[in-house]
């Protein structure tokens, strides 16, 4: 059995609950991230990691859209006391995220790099609204600081979703990865190609299961209106990609995906396509087969359950 790539991350409940304050760190890696909830901030500015040089997330919904959610990204060479700023001028926000380093190696030149650099990707994930005023360009680094910064930004981008903040995950996948498999760790054969074709909307669809997303693949067409429920979270995805401009105006009255984008399920995915709420599961077949993407999961997870039981116990 080959090795897998996993990682360790360490979650630590300060405060002994939940909604306290969390923290959390990777096997291997300097960074540390500390986060907790507004009204938590007197048990949070208590904490030494505040003193530190580091970067910092404030999130919370959009007053106007409240399935919206807005995020201030900031940096600062003592974090506490820009919080302390911003409880008094920023209204939105309800969680902060603060991410230092343990051995204290960052700087205030590395600080402004992360910040830019974070401001770029979480305005290019498309699934959450930056309420930043700009949006600075990375400053130049020695190419060591800028190689070790780059390492950094992707240990954070790791950590994040795993305490509940997902707003630098993209929906454009690795574009060269999804178009050359063979140099990914995932065999060609361990991702075929999913089609959807609706003869009643004309909309034709590629997609692959990729490092656990559904990439729907450039070229792709999807409806221009949503005719489902109006409040439905796919609604929203489906104006939003538009809006994004990775769905763009293709032939008559359809839309084209203008990049590969990734979906968190086929059914996600489908939804968007055909512009009302579907199993995807169902929807999606095998490229030159009547094999649905259920089916086929399903003889995957026999065939993996199989050759579990084949093996001799460790």
């Amino acid at each position: 059995m080959s090795a897998l790539l996993g990682r360790t991350v360490r979650l630590f409940l300060a405060e002994g609950k939940a909604s306290g304050l969390t923290t959390a760190e990777i096997m291997n890696w300097t960074g540390h991230v500390l986060t907790g909830s507004r009204s938590g901030l007197p048990a949070f500015m208590k904490r030494r990691e505040l003193e530190r040089t580091g970067v910092y997330f404030l999130t919370g919904p959009d007053p106007e859209d409240p399935e919206t959610l807005q995020v201030y990204i900031g940096e600062s060479d003592v974090v506490g006391k820009r919080l302390v700023q911003h409880n008094k001028d920023k209204d939105f926000w309800e969680r902060a995220c603060v991410v230092t380093s343990k051995d204290q190696n960052i700087t205030k030149a590395h600080a402004r790099y992360l910040e830019a650099r974070l401001i770029a990707i979480a305005k290019a994930s498309g699934n959450v609204s930056v309420v930043n005023g700009t949006a600075p360009p990375p400053i130049p680094l020695p190419e060591a600081d800028e190689s070790d910064m780059e390492f950094f930004i992707e240990q954070i981008k790791l950590i994040l979703p795993v305490l509940g903040f997902d707003f630098l995950r993209q929906y454009k996948s690795d574009v060269q990865t999804v178009q050359e498999p063979a140099t990914s760790p995932i065999d060609r054969n361990d991702a075929p190609i999913f089609r959807l074709v609706s003869r009643k909307h004309k909309v034709q669809a590629q997609a692959r299961e990729f490092d656990g997303e559904f990439v729907v693949l450039a070229g792709s067409t999807a409806v221009a209106d949503w005719s489902g429920d109006a409040n439905y979270s796919y609604a929203k995805l489906h104006t939003k990609l538009a809006k994004s401009g990775m769905l763009v105006a293709g032939e008559g009255e359809l839309l084209s995906f203008a990049e590969d984008v990734s979906f968190t399920s086929p059914s996600a995915a489908s939804s968007v396509i055909l512009g009302r709420t579907d199993n995807g599961r169902t929807s999606w077949k095998l490229a030159d087969s009547d094999t649905t993407y259920a089916t086929w999961q399903s003889e995957r997870v026999a065939k993996a359950a199989s050759a579990s039981d084949r093996e001799p116990p460790e």
